[in-house]
């Protein structure tokens, strides 16, 4: 007679891990950025740094494996960010994600010094991240915009 013990610990262990995705998740929530610096400065292409924090309201914690993201500032395109990196995302605290962006200088030289002089700009940001827990990671799409007051 065969247990039913490898099937059931399989289920059981998938109820757990699915079991926060059941709640009411809360999105994560922009704070500030800082230790905004350029790397590789060029006439085709630079690399702008930051680190970006954020809250996460949520009773749990969670992992960032992936981001692919492209920037738009005042509906000009700023520039694409792919990283593969691991950062805990801690429940109901901050935390410090660190970004890397490509920036395209010829758009940004057109298009992007006017939007940046300005003191307030839409910034937004399309693309995927993948999140997960417990080694299992989910990709979710990102369609994010916000207005930041910018003081250079």
């Amino acid at each position: 007679m065969k247990r039913p013990f490898p099937l059931l610990f399989a289920v059981l262990l998938l109820a757990v891990i699915f079991m926060p995705s059941c709640r009411n998740v809360k999105d994560l929530e922009f704070r500030d950025y800082k230790n905004m610096r350029l790397d590789g400065l060029g006439f085709s292409s630079s690399r702008l740094l930051v680190d970006l924090i954020y809250y996460n309201p949520n009773n749990f914690g969670l992992q960032l494996n992936n981001t692919d993201l492209d920037i738009f500032v005042n509906d000009n395109f700023l520039g694409h960010s792919s990283q593969n990196l691991q950062v805990a995302i801690p429940a109901r605290k901050e935390f410090t994600l660190p970004m890397a962006v490509d920036l395209d200088m010829k758009n940004l030289l057109k298009n992007g010094l006017t939007a940046l002089s300005n003191k307030e700009v839409n910034v937004r940001l399309v693309g995927k991240i993948k999140l997960g827990k417990g080694g299992f990671y989910k990709s979710f799409p990102v369609d994010y915009t916000t207005k930041q007051v910018f003081s250079f």
